[in-house]
């Protein structure tokens, strides 16, 4: 995480924001004990960031790009409608279970489909759905791809919300192919007239973009 803001000062910054329920703070714990890079789970600002624009846009639809332990996909299951739905695309078979797991425990898990294997593949899949809001934060390699196809897939005035936009400051001066994939995509985004956008240095760098 890029040292933007001071610890405490970020502390605080929790502590003036809504809780998470206790099986949300249970998964958060789940993960931090069992998967080898725990750091990928988005957290509560970034969980409560996104119920915030849930509720300012009313979603109803939302897909996501990189379910990993479920976490974001039910901080975003917990502010939709009862009769709303989120479409989750994972890789990993090991982490479609974990999250499998604990939506069935959740008065909100029944709203959320899990579409385990290559995410291109299910986004092209989901084309004949429109949706109110994407949530990408996966592979980074293909994040422009999976920009694009959200793009197509969100109704105009729908947002787009992308994860780890700033690396860790690596996007000033990329090297690694990660930062380089990353930094094509912030390149992208801003000079793409199709949406209006904004990069927000909340965690690792938030970039909320409403199609319009």
């Amino acid at each position: 995480m890029i040292d933007i803001i001071k610890e405490n000062i970020q502390q605080y910054c929790k502590e003036h924001t809504a809780s998470d329920n206790r099986l949300l703070s249970e998964l958060e714990r789940y993960t931090w004990d069992n998967e080898d890079v725990p750091q990928m789970i988005s957290g509560q600002m970034v969980g409560k960031f996104l119920q915030s624009i849930i509720r300012m846009i009313a979603a109803q639809k939302i897909v996501e790009v990189g379910t990993f332990t479920g976490y974001s996909a039910l901080q975003m299951a917990e502010a939709i409608p009862l009769h709303g739905e989120i479409h989750t695309c994972e890789l990993m078979k090991k982490h479609a279970e974990t999250a499998q797991s604990f939506f069935d425990k959740s008065d909100y898990g029944k709203k959320i489909t899990i579409h385990q294997g290559p995410a291109l593949e299910s986004l092209e899949q989901m084309k004949s759905v429109s949706f109110d809001l994407a949530f990408i934060d996966a592979d980074k390699s293909n994040y422009l791809e999976y920009y694009q196809h959200c793009l197509v897939l969100i109704r105009t005035g729908g947002v787009i919300v992308l994860d780890n936009m700033l690396w860790g400051g690596d996007v000033l001066d990329p090297q690694d192919d990660d930062a380089k994939a990353l930094r094509r995509t912030g390149d992208f985004i801003k000079n793409d007239q199709r949406v209006f956008n904004t990069l927000l240095p909340i965690r690792d760098g938030l970039m909320l973009c409403i199609k319009l």
